[in-house]
């Protein structure tokens, strides 16, 4: 580990809690500190600011770094060289970013057993998950009651701690809606007695600790995603070796890509924009089947059988959407990281354990995965 290196991480580390402390005051504030015309003034250097920031950006680099870290460790335990992680900083001050697109190591030399795969790979999930579940279970536990609200949007006092049932009849443009997932489902029904201090959706950034929970679980969840070199990847490809892991990886991604793209292009489009629109449909999909086959026209093929598979399910239930938010997603996997997992040369059976806790992580992935985490929507409120 060389001192440059070392400093490397310790500015990015840095860089990345300031860009997500600032962030976290946006979030709570619903505010952009360099929106040119802000709906409050708000100052921003208070003490309040700035403790609801850090607690934002500590709780989420918190599990972050667990993570990360996990997976140096595991990494180191066996030799593997690897770099200290790489924080990722992004605000932009004028509009919706998380402080950070998060954090990576990078993997300087080639893993060679399948156990290594799967330890390196598991042990970073795990770790996030079990310092985010408890982040997560204080935050329930310590919900502040309905009129903490009040501070933010002084407009819903008039309507008392029954405010959802009158606010939102009168919103008529769309306004950020975070979707839950099933661990909040459950932290919610067991951990919250009065359910007026559950934060709804709309309302959910205005609790740094409880938001920081979500996108961290959020994160945990894409890389528990079973595909390639995820480190959902490496789970499947420990569990059931090379073959069947690649048969797994690339029914989940055409999986995964049909519900994306579900509900973006449908019968029910005019047809001068349909004449358009399904061509660049398709064409997007060949370009994330590229790697997955040598011949074009079986890419064509994939990519054309999708498309038409989505375009009658629209047409028999309208009503199912996708979330087209993860056909970024699906693009990076496509053509960057790799449907795919490579190969180990020692084919070594993981023991009962580590199975044990492969089929954890599967469970947590499920527990974390939000198939809408975030959304544009009218509030459908009685």
């Amino acid at each position: 580990m060389t001192t440059k290196s070392i400093l490397v991480f310790a500015g990015l580390l840095v860089l990345t809690l300031i860009t997500t402390t600032i962030a976290g005051m946006e979030w709570v504030n619903g505010n952009f500190i360099l929106d040119p015309n802000p709906s409050e003034e708000i100052d921003w250097l208070s003490i309040s600011n700035i403790s609801q920031g850090l607690t934002y950006s500590l709780s989420f680099l918190g599990i972050l770094t667990f993570h990360e870290f996990a997976h140096y460790f595991t990494a180191r335990y066996y030799g593997i060289k690897t770099t200290l992680p790489f924080y990722i900083p992004l605000w932009l001050g004028i509009s919706l970013s998380f402080g950070t697109i998060g954090a990576f190591i990078r993997i300087k030399e080639r893993i060679t057993s399948r156990k290594e795969y799967f330890d390196v790979g598991i042990a970073g999930p795990l770790a996030g998950f079990v310092v985010g579940l408890v982040i997560l279970i204080y935050g329930f536990a310590t919900l502040p009651p309905a009129e903490y609200l009040f501070t933010y949007n002084p407009h819903y006092e008039q309507y008392g701690e029954n405010f959802q049932e009158y606010i939102y009849r009168d919103v008529d443009q769309p306004i950020f809606k975070v979707g839950k997932n099933l661990l909040f489902l459950i932290l919610e029904s067991t951990l919250v007695s009065d359910p007026t201090r559950i934060p709804n959706g709309y309302e959910m950034f205005h609790y740094p600790l409880i938001f920081s929970g979500f996108l961290a679980m959020f994160f945990t969840a894409l890389n528990l995603l079973p595909i390639g070199q995820l480190d959902g990847g490496h789970v499947v490809f420990g569990l059931f070796g090379y073959r069947k892991a690649r048969k797994i990886s690339e029914a989940l991604y055409f999986c995964f890509v049909f519900y994306a793209g579900l509900g973006w292009v449908t019968p029910f489009l005019p047809v001068d924009e349909l004449s358009y629109m399904i061509p660049i449909n398709i064409g997007l999909y060949y370009i994330m089947f590229l790697k997955m086959r040598s011949d074009w026209q079986d890419v064509l093929l994939m990519a054309t059988s999708l498309f038409t598979l989505q375009f009658l399910s629209s047409y028999f239930f309208p009503g199912f959407q996708g979330y087209t938010g993860w056909l970024v997603f699906a693009f990076l996997i496509g053509r960057f990281l790799g449907v795919y997992h490579p190969p180990a040369i020692i084919d070594d059976e993981l023991d009962t354990k580590r199975k044990v806790l492969g089929w954890i992580a599967l469970l947590i992935f499920v527990l974390c995965f939000s198939p809408q985490p975030f959304t544009f929507e009218l509030p459908s409120m009685p």
